[in-house]
């Protein structure tokens, strides 16, 4: 059942403030995929600038990444591939390490989830800083992939992920911006 009208998606993005702590304020994207309308529409919004082109793999960022991913693959008719925190994965991975504000982190996917040569699409539901997005690039592009672009439902523009990505060459796609932290 398709709706002929274009759903106000950052209306369905619960904004949660002084989450995890005082002074941010959290979006929440599980109203919008709660929302079966707007949750199509953010699937479609997404994966249009991709229809009819050469992509072979949808690559989701655990968690939510895995839920906008997964639909996009599925939408689009190409495989999907998670990226996880280190230790999920059973078998060969390869794995990249990334910065956090106090320490690193590690992220990790199967090392025959992607062949030489493949265009493959980043998703997640929420670029903040960067650096998890940053790191699951490189990872990608270690492997021989190559990364067509990178999806979020939200962008913060204010902390400047996005425009990382796009000072290391990448296009990034997003749906709804929120200013601020």
């Amino acid at each position: 059942m398709q709706s002929s009208e274009n759903i106000d998606l950052k209306s369905l993005v619960r904004s949660i403030p002084d989450y995890p702590k005082r002074g941010i304020i959290f979006r929440d994207i599980t109203s919008l995929i709660a929302h079966a309308e707007g949750f199509r529409q953010s699937i479609r919004d997404l994966a249009a600038p991709y229809e009819g082109k050469d992509i072979r793999k949808i690559v989701g960022i655990e968690a939510r990444g895995f839920i906008f991913g997964g639909a996009m693959a599925d939408f689009l008719g190409v495989g999907f591939v998670p990226i996880r925190k280190q230790g999920k994965l059973p078998g060969d991975v390869v794995s990249q390490d990334y910065s956090l504000e106090y320490g690193t982190d590690r992220i990790e996917m199967h090392a025959d989830a992607i062949e030489a040569g493949e265009k493959v699409v980043l998703v997640d539901d929420l670029i903040a800083t960067g650096g998890t997005a940053a790191a699951a690039i490189e990872l990608l592009q270690d492997v021989g992939g190559i990364v067509e672009a990178a999806a979020f439902v939200i962008d913060l523009p204010d902390l400047g992920g996005a425009q990382l990505l796009r000072d290391r060459g990448v296009n990034v796609h997003t749906l709804i911006d929120f200013e601020g932290h």
